[in-house]
This record gives structure tokens, sequence and C-alpha cells, in this order.
């Protein structure tokens, strides 16, 4: 059984938009590099955002703890090994 399907929410798909971002940024391997529950609430929580501000500024926020490494929605993240 993979990581991805191991998840007890339903999997969120990954938007254009926020794969497009993830390049520009050269954030691919972090986010990759969250474990996939991670991966998924990100995508989720950006997904229920009912103004398109409110989707933008999740989307920074995702973009900026991953670029931080240290958090993960405004709480500590130390990674895999941490």
């Amino acid at each position: 059984m993979n990581e991805a399907t191991s998840l007890t929410r339903p999997l969120q798909p990954m938007p254009e938009e926020i794969a497009r971002l993830l390049a520009e940024r050269g954030l691919e391997n972090a986010y990759a590099a969250r474990p996939a529950y991670q991966r998924n609430d990100y995508l989720g929580w950006i997904s229920r955002a009912k103004k398109p501000e409110t989707r933008q500024k999740r989307i920074r926020q995702m973009l900026d703890e991953l670029a931080a490494g240290d958090s993960y929605t405004r709480m500590a993240y130390r990674g895999a090994t941490g």
C-alpha cells in the first residue's frame, strides 16, 4: 500500500496553478518530501477557501512554509528526521 492510499481523508487533486507555482519557486522537492497527509491537507485547505483572496493567501502560506521548511500550518515542523 502506498503512502497516499493510506490517507483517511479523500485524496485531493493537484491543481495546475499550484503545481506551476511550486515549480516556479523550486519547491517541488520540498513539497514531495512532506508526508502524504500534509500534502493532502494543504490542497484540501486551499480548495475549501470560499473567496479568491483567501485561496491566494493560503497558497502563499503553503509556499512560504515549504520554503522555510520549519512549519506546517503555522505549527513547528522538523521534517521526517526531526
